[in-house]
């Protein structure tokens, strides 16, 4: 069973910093995806940065020049250096892994996730 732990959320003001990590285990994929959503109430889940194993990157345009994904291959750590924060950033961030159906196809239907880690960035 795969497991992931988010650690590194908190209460921030407008335009600090926080660095959030997501540490994975107990899985085997050779190719694999890792992202990071986030989601408020009333709201769906929204995919903020994802990466594969193999280098490929993305990231959503309402976080651009502000947020960068990360993953350490050989930790299995995944990490979201999120600056300039906003109080449109304020939700619970989600790590999510999934095994990837072929080159960048990250499913995240088939995922697991961790439990979360909150973020609030007051004005």
């Amino acid at each position: 069973q795969v497991r992931l732990e988010e650690s590194g959320g908190g209460s921030v003001q407008t335009g600090g910093s926080l660095r959030l990590s997501c540490a994975a285990s107990y899985f085997s994929y050779s190719r694999y995806c890792m992202a990071w959503f986030r989601q408020v109430p009333t709201k769906e889940r929204e995919l903020v940065a994802g990466v594969d194993n193999e280098g490929r990157s993305q990231v959503a345009d309402s976080v651009k020049g502000r947020f960068t994904i990360s993953l350490d291959n050989a930790k299995k750590n995944l990490y979201l250096q999120m600056n300039n924060l906003l109080p449109a950033d304020t939700a619970m961030y989600s790590c999510a892994i999934v095994e990837a159906a072929g080159v960048g196809a990250c499913m995240w239907e088939f995922g697991d996730w961790g439990q979360g880690t909150q973020v609030t960035v007051s004005s």
